[in-house]
C-alpha cells in the first residue's frame, strides 16, 4: 500500500511539475477540450500535446475517449486529495520551524536591545 502511494505520488508531482501539464488542468477544468484545442490554446504541436496528456493520464489526473478521429480530454475521476495531504504535513513542519525561528529571532532582539541600554549607562 505505501508502496503504491509512493508511486501515485511521484507519478502526481511529475505530471504537475510542467507548467503546460499544470495549464491544461486548469483548461479541463472549465471544461472538456479536444487534443487539438488544447495544442491550439498551448501553441504547440499535436504530438506534443498528446505527450503532455499521456503524462497527465498515466497520473490518473485526465482521462482521454476517443469518438471517430477526435480524443476529447476531461479531469480524471480521482482528485488530489493525498497530494494535498502529503503537502500539508510538511507545511505544518516548516510552520513549526518558522514559529520556533520567529521565537529565537525576538529573543535576540530582546537580548540586543538590554545590552544596548546597559551600554549606554
Amino acid at each position: 500500500m505505501v508502496q503504491y502511494i509512493k508511486t501515485r505520488l511521484d507519478a502526481s508531482f511529475a505530471a504537475l511539475s510542467d507548467a503546460t501539464r499544470r495549464g491544461v488542468l486548469e483548461e479541463l477544468g472549465r471544461a472538456d477540450a479536444s487534443i487539438t484545442e488544447l495544442a491550439e490554446k498551448f501553441q504547440m504541436t499535436l504530438t506534443g500535446m498528446k505527450k503532455h496528456v499521456g503524462v497527465l493520464e498515466q497520473a490518473g489526473l485526465v482521462s482521454t475517449e476517443k469518438v471517430g478521429r477526435v480524443r476529447t480530454c476531461k479531469l480524471g475521476l480521482r482528485g488530489l486529495e493525498q497530494e494535498a495531504a502529503w503537502i500539508e504535513r510538511y507545511r505544518q513542519l516548516w510552520d513549526a520551524r518558522f514559529d520556533e525561528l520567529d521565537k529565537v529571532v525576538e529573543e535576540l532582539k530582546r537580548k540586543e536591545k538590554v545590552d544596548g541600554r546597559k551600554q549606554r549607562e
